[in-house]
């Protein structure tokens, strides 16, 4: 969605089947990584262990990581696991921003309830809470913004 570019990430509809780090070049200037999900799938202990230390890794090793975006269902309550990953990120210094996905599946009422259900659990344990997108990939509902901020980080980089 984020770059008009349907062909250029595959999607499937069984959670988890992303296995690698895919680096996507965008305009010649910035990389859009995508990581595996840390969340549901269909597999063993083992297998989701591997795959935990190599996103931990990657995200903790990479010096021109400037920004994780984690991709949350808007349709979920806050997830155990997601906000295990959101701790770790804040613990880790690592800076985030949350997506909510799959904003077409559920009324605009829905949304903005379900964002500030989201908002409330992360304020028990956070003094400051995350930059937040709502989108659709569908509709391509938050694109702009998301775009905007990412945006935002690159004119900083540069600034410095």
């Amino acid at each position: 969605m984020l770059t008009n570019n349907k062909k250029l990430a595959k999607t499937s509809s069984t959670p988890g089947k992303t296995l690698l780090i895919n680096h996507f070049i965008i305009n010649k200037e910035w990389y859009l990584v995508d990581l595996p999900g840390y969340g549901y799938a269909k597999r063993s202990k083992k297998e989701v262990d591997k795959l935990d230390q190599m996103i931990r890794g990657y995200i903790l090793q990479r010096e021109q990581l400037v920004n994780v975006f984690v991709l949350v269902d808007i349709r979920l309550e806050a997830q155990k696991i997601d906000l295990e990953f959101i701790e770790w990120l804040g613990v880790s210094s690592i800076p985030f921003a949350i997506v909510f996905t799959k904003a077409d599946k559920l009324t605009p009422n829905k949304c903005r309830q379900a964002m500030e259900a989201y908002k409330q659990k992360l304020s028990e344990t956070w003094e400051e809470l995350p930059p937040m997108f709502l989108t659709s990939s569908e509709k391509r509902d938050g694109r702009d913004d998301v775009l905007d901020y990412i945006d935002q980080i690159n004119r900083s980089l540069k600034e410095d």
